[in-house]
């Protein structure tokens, strides 16, 4: 049981000297480098301090574990900020000694001082290892389901009728490739890369989209584009010459223990006066041919179990509920207790 703490441990900050550590140590559990990742998530956290948690545990041997988490806004239709575990490694010979704890206790000591009143993460179903470590802390499972699909093209679903999760259609593909498919549904809109020029275009579809005005949120993912567009694939798509919609995307290169890139839609967001005139679908049509030129196989969504209308859009897209499950841990709920 993990419950224990190894004498003389240490819990610190990371730091750009441990990067090599880092990798090794993750390699020596996965069995594959993920030096790229590492590097990404230790750059970032150096770019914005405020955004990033990142610790590690050390004892006389050196690294002993090591937890990288990130803040999240808005993202997945967030009203509240929140914590997102995205990785963590105990050195062999250190697991069942409480490393894994200690590092999680560091995480929640941030989110009590930022005042952030939860901590979420995912993991596969039969992730069996970490499942145990999960509930053995505390979390929950979520009220929450991951959706994804194949960005092959050929893989998409049946045709969305509207952009807000209404009816689907039913559309007679004739002699028409997946390809010339594709084609057709990247005309129904002029998409292009996100800028930073959109922002007040992005705010208000936004602020029209969900009610609440999140301007700092929108502005921190234009910032995210700008600074790493090595990952980031956002797109807006313009009609009548005027920003229509919106999507906020990333490629993940190793979140949660995996092995492949996928890409992670954050945010999507069409103006309600463009409803029905196919913003929605030309986005997700030229995201799908972006990510391919990208060699990422899929892509994946986290969606409010009760959005049944966004549940919906996503499924008539091509989207089906994935392997993966969402978990929570309530800081606020521990600290009323």
């Amino acid at each position: 049981m993990d419950n224990v703490v190894a004498p003389k441990m240490t819990c610190r900050a990371l730091a750009a000297a441990d990067l090599d550590r880092v990798v090794a140590l993750d390699a020596a559990l996965e069995g594959h480098s993920r030096r790229e990742y590492f590097a990404r998530r230790l750059h970032a956290a150096l770019r914005q301090p405020k955004q990033h948690v990142q610790l590690a545990a050390a004892d006389s041997r050196g690294l002993a574990g090591f937890l990288l988490a990130r803040v999240l806004h808005g993202e997945f239709g967030r009203a509240a900020p929140a914590l997102r575990l995205e990785a963590i490694g105990v050195r062999a010979d250190a697991q069942g000694s409480g490393v894994g704890r200690m590092l999680f206790e560091g995480l929640l000591a941030w989110a009590r001082k930022h005042e952030i009143a939860e901590v979420r993460t995912m993991a596969a179903w039969n992730w069996h290892s970490m499942l145990r470590w999960l509930d053995s802390v505390g979390f929950q499972l979520a009220p929450a389901c991951v959706v994804d699909r194949a960005v092959a093209p050929g893989a998409a679903g049946p045709a969305v009728d509207d952009d807000d999760g209404g009816a689907r259609g039913e559309v007679d593909y004739g002699a028409q490739s997946p390809n010339d498919f594709q084609k057709i549904e990247r005309d129904l809109a002029d998409v292009r890369s996100m800028r930073s020029a959109d922002l007040a275009d992005i705010v208000r579809i936004d602020r029209r989209h969900t009610g609440r005005e999140r301007a700092a949120y929108v502005s921190g993912k234009l910032e995210e584009t700008m600074a790493d567009s090595a990952i980031s694939v956002s797109l807006t798509a313009r009609l009548d010459g005027t920003i229509a919609g919106f999507l906020t995307a990333r490629v993940d290169l190793g979140d949660f223990g995996r092995m492949e890139p996928i890409a992670v839609i954050d945010t999507i967001g069409v103006d309600p006066g463009f409803a029905h005139r196919g913003a929605g679908r030309a986005l997700l049509a030229q995201l799908m041919l972006n990510l391919s030129a990208l060699h990422v196989e899929r892509v994946e969504t986290v969606v409010a179990a009760h959005d049944l209308a966004l549940l919906r859009y996503f499924y008539a897209a091509g989207f089906a509920p994935s392997s993966k499950l969402v978990f929570v841990y309530r800081v606020r709920e521990e600290a009323d207790a």
